[in-house]
């Protein structure tokens, strides 16, 4: 824990649960650290439950969390993609996200999806098709 303290950049939780540790390991009283450390009462005593059952690691750090699933698996995105390449339907001059949205699920690409989901697909893959380039070229003559 010394060691961890000495090194370098660390994240804040980490720090603040080694010194709230170190200072219950010195005697101190559970509001007393919590006052010193900037932690809740709640916080040093979960820390310190924390440790008793699982050691310094499980004290330190945190588990990482699942998360929620992604709504759109490879090929679902790729295919998406991939109609963003292609010419816009008849009629129209370009692609907007809630077009993409209503194509993709009238051609069966994915079985639902959102605007908000295609737009975030886009933005990753930085792809802009509603956008014109309006390139100015000069006389090549």
């Amino acid at each position: 824990m010394q060691q961890l303290l000495r090194s370098g950049l660390q994240p804040v939780r980490t720090v603040q649960r080694a010194l709230a540790l170190r200072q219950l390991a010195e005697g101190q009283a559970i509001r007393k650290v919590a006052a010193n450390v900037g932690l809740t009462p709640k916080t040093v005593w979960l820390t310190s439950q924390r440790y008793q059952q699982g050691g310094l690691e499980r004290a330190l750090y945190e588990r990482a969390r699942p998360g929620k699933a992604a709504l759109l698996d490879g090929p679902q995105r790729q295919r998406i993609v991939a109609l963003v390449c292609g010419p816009p339907p008849e009629g129209r001059a370009r692609w907007t996200v809630r077009l993409l949205a209503e194509e993709a699920v009238k051609r069966k690409l994915v079985p639902r999806v959102s605007r908000e989901t295609v737009r975030i697909l886009l933005e990753n893959h930085d792809l802009k098709p509603w956008r014109e380039k309006n390139v100015v070229r000069g006389n090549t003559g």
